[in-house]
Parts: structure tokens; sequence; C-alpha cells
């Protein structure tokens, strides 16, 4: 009785576990471990800080939306995803595709820019947390990194370019496209504010002088400090250094989407490449720290983590966010051991902006252009596009395609085809399975027969019998390359008996099934026939589903390869094509002869 009992406690608790998934670390918390997560809470606010702030400015927003997604998002990002380190919130691709967006119905930074930069956040949750519940997470698998590495480097270059205005003091109108921009650009040289220049060009180099020689140090917040202090120095009024202005303090607003018919048919499908790229970046990022932590990650809680995160965060006046590879990677170093270190950072970056808000007064917008150039160069990726570049051709063209449609096309349309080049490729190389032609191949030592291939080691084949070993899936993609090879050996190699060795098929759909069946046909009208062994045993029943064994004939198929050699050479000596073979290329042909 307390055994039953212990079983339906425990399944009870595991259904728990999948709606709440922090019940599964909570309870592990210990003091050592809550030390960790506070420490590296502490040093994850100090970092977002200035983040958010630059994050924000290139999103078009007023700079309190990227510290109120900063407070909001991680927390359930964390409470519900899978990843112990993933620290979620504003990210800077995300932030250049939601001014994208929306700035082509709204003036950037206005209220109704705010409305619908909400409900475009709104939108992407509710595809993302859509695709958790489908559990369609394995959907990240089919498409290729490089797409966000291409992305990232060409939003980085848009990113610069978008604060050019400001790091040069110069007038560049509201809208214009990446080269016309710089055209703007060249042709105002000679109105270059020096002064604002020089604070612009002073907080760069302080950020990139901490970053190179004291890494641990917060450098984007300690530019700003110094590039605030050199522009209240040298400010007399009549510079032309425009300030931040003061950011309201507290705990992020209430806030309600634009739920208009309208509005939701028009931001939808941007919505769409908003979600997209925020679980590409949410999935890679906890991967690639999943595998220094040894730890699983489960792709579609991550999507419901996120889905829930941004739909909740547009009711608290957040905007789309996802996973940040900077602040995870810093959240793992510091020691996280859990989600908590998440929740921590959001309530410590609470408390230090009640104390600094008054500050932010004093922030000019040309320090705030030298931090986020350094945010731009710090996503272009030199080691993993010389690694692209130096590795596949194919991967390459992704990463070209998607860098120059992020500069001059419109950005969610460089998300999807870059997305959609990646699946081509792809489905292009499973189109095409590796079809390898064995033969036997006696080891001496133990008087063994091993199936070896013949591209590997001149072997004799028997001149009846072709053997193949098909790897990968026998699907609707695969079917003409298939069907190709097989006319191919029946007809120009005159070997009408072909013998699949099917371990290494992973897959049969319907229509692979459909075309085996008429390919045995054809074989069989011919005097031949087509004969499978070591198929998997899902693949068996699946094929099995598909009427496929009964049509083919269920003495069609072994389960060892050796029972396959008997069978078939019994069959090919009835045939009369044994009687004047000299080549004896089987053990069985041996024996025969004995």
């Amino acid at each position: 009785m307390a055994e039953r009992s212990y079983h339906y406690k425990s399944e009870w608790l595991n259904r728990l576990i999948v709606i709440f998934p922090f019940l599964a670390w909570l309870p592990l918390t210990t003091r050592e471990s809550l030390k960790a997560d506070i420490f590296a809470g502490l040093t994850g606010a100090v970092i977002v800080l200035p983040q958010g702030v630059a994050f924000a400015f290139i999103a078009g927003l007023p700079p309190q939306y990227g510290l109120y997604t900063a407070m909001v998002t991680p927390i359930i990002a964390a409470l519900f995803g899978s990843s112990r380190h993933l620290i979620s919130g504003p990210t800077t691709a995300i932030s250049i595709v939601v001014f994208s967006t929306i700035s082509g119905y709204a003036e950037p930074g206005t209220p109704e820019f705010v409305s619908l930069a909400l409900t475009l956040t709104f939108l992407a949750g509710v595809y993302q947390l859509a695709f958790g519940l489908a559990r369609l997470g394995i959907l990240v698998n089919f498409v290729s990194h490089t797409v966000v590495i291409g992305f990232t480097a060409g939003a980085a270059i848009l990113i610069a370019t978008s604060q050019m205005k400001n790091v040069l003091g110069i007038k560049i109108p509201k809208g214009e496209s990446f080269y016309h921009t710089w055209v703007d650009i060249w042709n105002q040289l000679d109105a270059v504010n020096y002064d604002v220049l020089a604070i612009a060009a002073i907080t760069l180099l302080v950020a990139v002088s901490i970053k190179r020689f004291a890494p641990k140090l917060p450098n984007l917040l300690i530019a700003l400090i110094v590039g605030s202090l050199f522009a209240y120095a040298i400010n007399d009024g009549t510079k032309g250094i425009d300030l931040v202005g003061l950011i309201p303090s507290g705990l992020p607003p209430f806030s309600i989407p634009n739920f208009s018919f309208a509005t939701i048919r028009d931001i939808a499908p941007n919505a769409f490449a908003v979600a997209l790229l925020g679980l590409i970046e949410a999935v890679s990022i906890s991967r690639a720290i999943a595998s220094k932590s040894h730890q699983k990650i489960d792709g579609n809680q991550e999507f419901i983590g996120q889905g829930l995160s941004n739909i909740v965060g547009s009711f608290f006046s957040s905007y789309a966010g996802s996973g940040s590879f900077t602040r995870s990677g810093i959240n793992y170093e510091s020691g996280a051991v859990s989600p908590l270190s998440a929740i921590f950072a959001a309530g410590f970056l609470t408390l230090i902006l009640l104390l600094i808000s008054p500050l932010t007064a004093y922030l000019p917008i040309a320090a705030m252009g030298g931090v986020i150039l350094m945010v731009a160069y710090s996503l272009i990726d030199n080691k993993q596009i010389r690694h692209v570049v130096e590795s596949s051709s194919a991967e390459t063209l992704i990463l070209v395609t998607t860098f120059f449609a992020t500069l001059f096309l419109e950005l969610e349309f460089a998300i999807y085809l870059g997305v959609i080049l990646s699946l081509i490729i792809f489905l292009g190389r499973t189109s095409k399975p590796e079809i390898a032609a064995l033969a036997p191949d006696v080891d001496y030592r133990f008087n063994k027969a091993i199936l070896t291939d013949i591209d590997s080691k001149p072997l004799d084949e028997c001149p009846a019998m072709k053997i193949i070993r098909v790897d990968m899936s026998v699907y609707f993609g695969s079917l003409n390359f298939i069907q190709s090879k097989l006319y191919r050996i029946s007809e120009y190699e005159n070997r009408k008996h072909i013998l699949v060795i099917a371990d290494g098929i992973n897959f049969i759909d319907l229509s692979g099934a459909e075309m085996l069946c008429e390919e045995a046909d054809r074989l069989d009208e011919e005097g031949g026939g087509l004969y499978f062994t070591g198929l998997k045993p899902a693949v068996y029943q699946s094929f099995s589903k598909t009427h496929a064994i009964k049509h083919i004939g269920n003495n069609h198929f072994f389960d060892e390869k050796h029972d396959a050699f008997v069978t078939l050479r019994r069959l090919l000596r009835m045939q009369g094509h044994c009687e004047n073979c000299k080549l004896r290329v089987f053990a069985e042909c041996r024996k025969g002869d004995e």
C-alpha cells in the first residue's frame, strides 16, 4: 500500500514538474548554491545596466524599456525554461528587428511606437509558446547556426551605421536605408561635431581598453561613467551635446499591447520573424553553455520559457527578448548554479536603478553611441566566420547571403531567406543519401567474411547480385536518387537481385515505401528481386504499416546478413547463375564446392 502511495505521489509530482519546471531544481537549492547564484546575479545586474539602455536605443524605445525587459523577461524564462545558466532579456539582434519592424508604422520613441512594440512582443511570445506546446523544439536543429552568425554580423554593421549620427553629431533623416545613410554621412563630413565625436571616442576607447586589460570589470558601465564625466567637464551649453535624460526609477509599470485587428494583421508576419530569431538565439546559446556544464537542454521547454517570458513581459512594459550570449556566458563563468541567478540579477538591477536613476540625466547620447559601437563590434564573431569560410562552401553561401540580405533587404526577410536557404541545403544533402556498394571481404585470421565498401578496397562482387548499404532516410526528397541508383544497377550492371543492408536507414515514409514497392515489382518481372536485411525495429514497424512488406513479400526481409546470403545463394543456384561462376565470393559458395 505504501509503495502504491509513493508511486502515485511520484507520478503526480512528475506531472506537476512538466507544468512548473522550476519545481525540479528549486528544492535542490543549498546555502552554497544560493551564495554562488547571488554573486552571479549581482555581476549580471551590473553588466546588463548599460546594455539595457543601449539596446532600448537600438530598438527605438525610451531607455527604461530596455531595463524593464532585463527585469521581467529573465525571471519568467528562468522559471519555465530548461537551462540553468541562460539569461534572457534585451538583445542586439532582436532590438534591431523591433526597430526595423515598428519604425514603418510609428515614430520611434513615441507612445504609439511603444504600444506597437509591446504588441509585437506579445505575438512573438504566442508563436514561441505554440511551438513549444506543439513539441516543435526539434525544428531549430534544421536551421543552420550560420544564419544567426551572418544575421548578427550584418546587424552589427547596421547598428554601427545607425549610431553614426550620435557619434558624429550630424543630422540624418529617419528611416534612411543602409546605403543612403552612408551617402548622408559622406555629404556631411564637414558638419561633424568634434566635441561629440571626442566623447564617443573616449567612451569607446575606455570600453575597449578595460575589456582587453581588465576583462573582469564591467567595461561598459565604467566607460559610460568616464564618458559622462568628460562630457560634463567640457560642456558649457554651446557644444551641442545632447543628454539621455532622466530614466524613471521603480518597477516596470503595467501595460496593455494594442490588440486591434488591423494592428495584429500588420505585425503578425514580422512577429513570426522575431519569434524565430529569438528561439534560434536562445536554444543555440543554451546548448553552447550546456556543452560546458554537461546539462541536458529540452528545446521544447526552452520554447515555452521564451514564449511565456515575452507574453508576460508585454504586459509589464517589456519588449521582445531572448537569450543573451554575453550575459549567459558571464553568468556561467561567475559560478551560477541554478536559474535563481537570473532572478537575483533582475532583483539587483531594480535596486541599482532605484539608486542611480537621477544620475542618468547626465548621460550623454554620444557616450551611449560609443558603448553601442562596442556592443556592435562584439557581435561580429570573426573566429566563427573564419571557421565557416574555411570549412564549408554551402555554409559560406548561407553566411554571405544572410549578411548582405540583412544590410540591403528588410530584416525579417533576411531572417527568412537565411532559414530557407539553410533548409534547402539541408534537404539537398538528405536528398542524396550515401549508397555504398559492398562485397564480402574474408578475414583469414578468424576465417570470417565482413562486408566492405568496394570503393575503399578492390573486391570481387557477385555477378548476379548487388549488395548496397543505404544510409539516412528513404523519404519523398530522396526517392528519385535511390530509384535511379536501383535502376542503374539492374539495367547497366545487369544485376537483377539487389540486397539492401538497411541498418543505416532511419526512416521510410509513405512515398519511399511506394517507390520501393515499384522497384521490387520491376525487378521481380525481370526475374530478380529486392531484398532487405538489418532493418531497425522502429523502421520495420513503420514500413509495415504502409503494407509495403506484405506487398514485397515477407520472404524478402531477413534479420541477419548470414540468413540472407544462404537464402539468396540457394535462389541464385536454382536459377542457374552459379553454374559457370568462378568468383565464389561468398563463404556459402565455397562450401558448396567442398
